[in-house]
């Protein structure tokens, strides 16, 4: 499977040899590619842990200008809803999110983005609104099989009694091009409901079902349960694979507009 204009051999050749992803991919070419296809394409992009809609905010705005519908969600427990923690946040809670949405607006052929940990409620969700999703994009996402947890493939030590994971308080100098970013990412962040990395995800294929599946490796970021979801992905015929060599792993904040016309090429 390839996007359209961009094959797979094509882009992972030349990206591979370590040259800046926005020169591989023009964002004014992609974009241009895309306005010429007149059906408004409809996304719902799905955060992070200690994330919230906020962070995507530089690329729903671009999406949103080129006429297409975007739908950016919070998660329970976090950001503008983090007055919503509590001990009964888990998986499932967030699984509900994402599918509540797509099934309350009324949605269909939607492109659902996942990022890091929202790979997890993304892919619980698909067996809800499978039916609903035209396509699917994880960016640096976790792709969790059946029973796996996300502490399964990220683990840590879980306090007695604690309903949440604090947030970092620092991240590398590499995380950002600009220092502002960094400052201004680590200000909003929120502890992580602890559920939603203690529950296992419940799957039976529906993610896979999917006509259209885009994964997007950003290896400045090191992640070996990612670099595996990358290698599956790789040798599957079905996803099309692509690495961002210049950005770190939040690439919707340091490279928005390379973000959005890949996203509008992958529908």
């Amino acid at each position: 499977m390839t996007l359209p204009n961009v094959t797979r051999r094509g882009m992972i050749g030349v990206l591979a040899t370590g040259a800046a992803a926005a020169a591989v991919i023009p964002p004014d070419t992609l974009i241009g590619q895309a306005r010429a296809q007149s059906v408004r394409k409809t996304f719902v992009l799905v955060p992070g842990a200690f994330c919230g809609a906020w962070y995507w905010r530089r690329v729903s705005d671009r999406l949103e200008k080129e006429g297409h519908k975007v739908y950016s969600l919070t998660l329970t427990g976090l950001a503008d809803r983090s007055h919503l923690m509590s001990k009964d946040v888990n998986l499932d809670t967030h699984i509900a999110d994402i599918a509540n949405l797509v099934e309350w607006e009324d949605l269909a052929g939607i492109c659902l983005v996942a990022h890091s940990y929202g790979g997890f409620p993304a892919s619980g969700a698909l067996e809800r609104i499978g039916n609903r999703v035209s396509s699917i994009v994880w960016v640096d996402a976790m792709k969790p099989a059946d029973g796996q947890s996300f502490r399964d493939q990220v683990p840590f030590q879980a306090e007695e009694g604690a309903i949440s994971r604090p947030p970092p308080k620092t991240v590398p100098p590499s995380a950002f091009h600009d220092a502002k970013d960094a400052a201004w990412f680590l200000s909003k962040l929120t502890p992580q409901p602890i559920g939603t990395w203690l529950q296992p995800v419940k799957l039976s294929g529906a993610r896979e079902r999917v006509a259209r599946k885009t994964y997007i490796r950003l290896p400045q970021f090191p992640s070996s349960p990612l670099d595996k979801a990358f290698a599956e992905c790789k040798a599957d015929a079905s996803w099309t694979t692509l690495e961002n060599t210049t950005s770190g792993h939040s690439v919707m904040i340091n490279e928005p507009e390379w973000l959005a016309g890949v996203l509008l090429q992958a529908v």
